[in-house]
């Protein structure tokens, strides 16, 4: 029952990810299922990376500001101290 649940959720695109630590692995693991129009809420003990983030930009090299960006208007991308 659970499984099935989750497969839909993911077919349907309603299923939303928590991601805890939005540094070099989990920003781009972010990235990796917002490009699958699955919504993320991402967490960092550092305010400093949570404004960063949302002021559309990004700290990591390989993960593109304006993408983020993107994501965050749509509401996709979340993040939160």
């Amino acid at each position: 029952m659970y499984l099935t649940t989750l497969k839909n959720k993911i077919s349907d695109k309603s299923l939303t990810v928590g991601i805890i630590g939005l540094g070099y692995v989990g920003l781009p693991l972010a990235v990796a299922f917002l490009r699958k129009g699955i919504r993320v809420i991402g967490f960092d003990v550092d305010q400093n990376k949570i404004d960063v983030l949302a002021r559309g930009k990004s700290y990591i090299k390989h993960v593109s500001g304006d993408e983020l960006a993107g994501y965050g208007e749509t509401g996709l991308f979340v993040s939160d101290f």
